[in-house]
C-alpha cells in the first residue's frame, strides 16, 4: 500500500510536465529565467526583433508538499527547450504615451524522464512543438534624467494557446492541452549608469483541461504568480554581469474532476549567475544559470539559458 502511495503521489507531480519550467503538478509552461537583464525595453528602439533560447533542464530530485525529497528510484528528468520568438515594437503611441507591439514564441520541446528501476511510473511523450505564445504589447519611452535613462518598463497581455503535443496516456507532455491568460508587466531601473535592476511579474490564469492525463477525464489548474529578477553592472561598454532568479508561488488549488487538490500549490525558487555580451547595438548575448531551492511540489534541479537578440 505504502509503494502504491508513493506512485499515486509520482503521478501527480509529474502530470501534464511541461519542460520549459518542468512543472511537476499541472501548470502550464511559463517564463522561468527565459529573460533577465535589462527586460524593461527593447535594446534597440523601435523595429523588428528576433530571439532565439536554448535552455537546458536537469533534476534528479522530486519534491512534496513541505519541500522534501520523495524516495523515487533515482528519477532523472531532462529538457531541453528552444524558443523562436518575433516581436514588432512600433513607433505609435496607442494609449498614455505607451507605444503598442506584438509578441509571438513558438518553442519546441524535448524532455526524457528515467529510473534506475522498471515499473509503472509516469513517461514521456517525446520531442514535439510547445504551446505557442502570442501577446499585444505597450512599451513605454525610458525616462530621462541628465542626458542619461532612469527607468523603461513594458505592459503584455500574453496569451499561451494549446497548440503543443499532448497525449492523455503520457505523464509528461510538450503541451498542455488547455488555454492560459499570462499577463506582465516588467521593469528597468538604471540605478546608476551602469548599474541596473529589473523585474518582470506576471499572473497566470488557466483554463480547464477537457482531456486530462491518467484517470481523470478534467482538470483546472490552479492560478499562479510568477516573475524574474536580475541587477547586473557593466563592467565594459558591452560586458555585463550580475545576479539573475525566478520565483513561483501557486495560489490556488488546482482541481481534478471538480474537486480541490489539497497541498499540490507549486512553488520555486532559482537564482544564479549572467551575463550579457552586447556584440554591438543590434545583436545581443545572455547567459543565466540557475539553482532551485525552496521548491515545493515539483522537481529541483538547475537550469541553463542561452538567449540571442537581433533587431533588424
Amino acid at each position: 500500500m505504502k509503494r502504491r502511495n508513493l506512485l499515486v503521489i509520482l503521478a501527480l507531480f509529474l502530470f501534464n510536465l511541461m519542460p520549459s519550467l518542468t512543472p511537476a503538478y499541472d501548470l502550464p509552461a511559463v517564463n522561468l529565467g527565459f529573460t533577465s537583464f535589462l527586460d524593461g525595453g527593447p535594446p534597440a528602439g523601435p523595429g523588428f526583433y528576433f530571439s532565439q533560447y536554448i535552455q537546458y533542464y536537469t533534476a534528479d530530485q522530486l519534491n512534496d508538499g513541505n519541500g522534501d525529497e520523495i524516495p523515487f528510484p533515482n528519477p532523472d528528468l531532462e529538457a531541453w527547450i528552444s524558443l523562436s520568438q518575433g516581436i514588432y515594437q512600433s513607433d505609435h503611441d496607442l494609449l498614455w504615451g505607451g507605444k503598442w507591439g506584438i509578441d509571438m514564441i513558438v518553442p519546441i520541446v524535448g524532455l526524457d524522464i528515467s529510473y534506475d528501476q522498471p515499473g509503472p511510473f509516469p513517461q514521456d511523450n517525446g520531442s514535439g512543438l510547445g504551446d505557442v505564445l502570442i501577446g499585444p504589447f505597450l512599451q513605454w519611452d525610458p525616462v530621462i534624467k541628465d542626458g542619461r535613462p532612469i527607468f523603461m518598463q513594458r505592459i503584455e497581455l500574453q496569451m499561451i494557446f494549446p497548440t503543443g503535443k499532448y497525449d492523455d496516456d503520457k505523464a509528461l507532455n510538450p503541451g498542455s492541452n488547455f488555454f492560459s491568460f499570462n499577463p506582465y508587466w516588467a521593469g528597468t531601473l538604471f540605478i546608476t549608469p551602469n548599474w541596473t535592476a529589473t523585474t518582470r511579474i506576471h499572473y497566470l490564469w488557466n483554463a480547464e483541461n477537457d482531456d486530462a492525463a491518467g484517470p481523470a477525464e478534467k482538470s483546472t489548474a490552479g492560478q499562479a504568480i510568477h516573475l524574474n529578477f536580475a541587477s547586473a553592472y557593466a563592467i565594459t561598454p558591452t560586458f555585463r554581469l550580475g545576479i539573475n532568479g525566478y520565483y513561483l508561488r501557486q495560489l490556488t488549488d488546482s482541481e481534478v474532476d471538480g474537486i480541490d487538490v489539497e497541498d499540490g500549490k507549486e512553488a520555486v525558487l532559482g537564482i544564479g549567475p549572467g551575463l550579457l555580451w552586447s556584440i554591438n547595438p543590434d545583436n545581443h548575448l545572455f547567459f543565466n544559470a540557475y539553482y532551485e531551492t525552496e521548491v515545493e511540489n515539483r522537481p529541483e534541479g538547475q537550469r541553463y539559458n542561452l538567449r540571442w537578440v537581433h533587431h533588424f
